[in-house]
């Protein structure tokens, strides 16, 4: 199908179909950011064979698997985070949380690679449990992973790493888990944009032993706002 639109239009007035190569690379790129939201975001720390430290954050990142558990991000250009690995194979996914926006925006700079970001940023390295790159000591939360592959394909470099270590914040958990508005997450929108956790809305999963016996969505589970 070809594409209806050869540029974004300033008025949608008739629904977009569009591929990769129907726009510029910038155009396209920030369609897929303003749609794909809210992301969470991996604030990556390396090290390099030398021993400088890096942190940096991804906005291409999540949990990828339970058995093993793994995480991915992926990094558009062979940033340091990506060289980094490719001589140490492990990293510290710290979870970026709002009292830290600043400092982790900050460490997006494109600082040189002999360049320390926590350092730069007002950050403390803390040991890890089992990796050799350090966490961000000011997170609430680390998931510690040693590297199984590096996907290379043109200009993106997707990192898939497996956790063997994870921490969390006595000051997040709450009621025998981790509570989403004490963890208090930064979401990444596009642009510039940010945004906080706002609504919490709770549905009840599906199972089929309790929907084959009705007719339509006479089981479908209602959500339901979810009390502080």
């Amino acid at each position: 199908m070809a594409g209806s639109h050869d540029a974004p239009p300033n008025v949608l007035e008739r629904p977009l179909e569009v591929g990769p190569g129907d726009w510029s690379v910038r155009e396209f790129y920030q369609l897929m950011t303003a749609l794909v939201i809210p992301r969470p975001i991996g604030w990556i720390s390396t090290i390099s064979a030398s021993g400088v430290r890096n942190v940096a954050p991804y906005s291409y990142f999540n949990l990828m698997g339970s058995d093993p558990f793994y995480v991915a991000f992926g990094s558009t250009g062979v940033k340091d985070s990506v060289s980094n690995l490719r001589e140490v194979p492990e990293f510290v996914a710290n979870i970026v949380t709002m009292h830290l926006l600043e400092k982790m925006n900050f460490t997006s700079a494109d600082f040189p690679r002999d360049q320390d970001e926590f350092e730069w940023a007002g950050l403390t390295p803390v040991p890890s449990a089992k990796v050799r790159p350090p966490r961000v000591g000011e997170a609430k939360a680390h998931l510690e992973c040693e590297l199984v592959q590096i996907v290379d394909d043109r200009n993106t470099h997707i990192v898939l790493g497996r956790i063997v270590h994870a921490h969390v914040d006595a000051s997040v958990w709450k009621d025998g888990r981790v509570d989403p508005r004490l963890l208090d997450p930064v979401c990444r929108l596009s642009g510039s944009g940010y945004a906080s956790l706002g609504e919490i809305i709770n549905v009840q999963r599906p199972a089929w032993k309790n929907v084959k016996d009705t007719r339509g969505q006479e089981a479908m589970p209602r959500a339901v706002k979810r009390s502080a």
